[in-house]
């Protein structure tokens, strides 16, 4: 599945759990770095408005879908991809390094997310070692960020995950890929604050049924209300490209 925006062309090349786990694994087997991606609706907005977004996700190793539409759409399109959310992504992806011996980073929302994260983490996944914790202050430029790669480097972290929120993480696990190019850089949005219990996620039974953007929006309104309406108004437009670009293809 593809999606074109101002012109560059954004690839979901993960399409798949199993996919996601066998290239994690055989990067940090080899000791090659990577940058992941989760796309979703608020991505594609954005990525119209941003020409550094655009540049960000240019640099992305593995872009997954991250959002129902997203796997609506690949359907549409004939080229179908699972539902790979970022917060969901996170323990597999830890279970790997902890089987490799592989350190873990995190870096993003605030100091007492993280030891939460952090106790979550190395108390679900035996034999886990997360080696770093970085909450980076308000305002936080990831162009500029300071002493924060060389922080994971003295930590011999191979993975980290980053909570920035889009685009900061996307541009700061682009920005990684140049200066650690050893670590992993995977953008899992408010992850680590679910674990830590700083921010509550949507009941399951509400995800399966595809609403988790409904419950957010109801709990957060002023936060995420123009953010979905932005959303839902490029909806239409990407479904139709979807069913484009599945005639294109049948038409051969």
């Amino acid at each position: 599945m593809q999606f074109t925006q101002a012109g560059q062309t954004i690839k979901v090349n993960v399409p798949t759990w199993a996919a996601l786990e066998a290239r994690v694994a055989e990067r940090l087997a080899t000791k090659r770095g990577f940058a992941l991606a989760t796309i979703n609706l608020d991505h594609l907005v954005k990525l119209r408005q941003s020409a550094a977004f655009r540049e960000a996700y240019a640099a992305q190793d593995f872009v997954v879908a991250d959002g129902n539409p997203i796997v609506w759409m690949s359907y549409l399109a004939g080229r179908p991809v699972e539902l790979i959310p970022g917060s969901d992504a996170i323990l597999p992806m830890a279970r790997i390094a902890a089987r490799q011996g592989v350190k873990v980073a995190l870096v993003g929302s605030t100091d007492q997310a993280l030891a939460g994260a952090k106790s979550y983490l190395e108390r679900e996944v035996r034999d886990l070692e997360v080696a770093c914790c970085i909450a980076p202050p308000m305002g936080f430029d990831p162009a500029e960020p300071g002493d924060v790669f060389e922080r994971i480097i003295a930590s011999e972290a191979r993975l980290c995950f980053v909570a920035l929120s889009a685009p900061k993480q996307e541009m700061f696990a682009a920005a990684g890929r140049v200066a650690a190019p050893q670590v992993g850089f995977a953008g899992i949005g408010a992850g680590l604050d679910f674990f830590a219990g700083t921010q509550e996620r949507a009941p399951l039974w509400v995800r399966k049924l595809a609403l988790e953007w409904l419950w957010r929006a109801v709990n957060s309104p002023r936060r995420l209300g123009l953010r979905y309406a932005r959303c839902i108004a490029i909806l239409p437009g990407e479904l139709m490209r979807a069913i484009g670009l599945r005639l294109r293809r049948a038409a051969g």
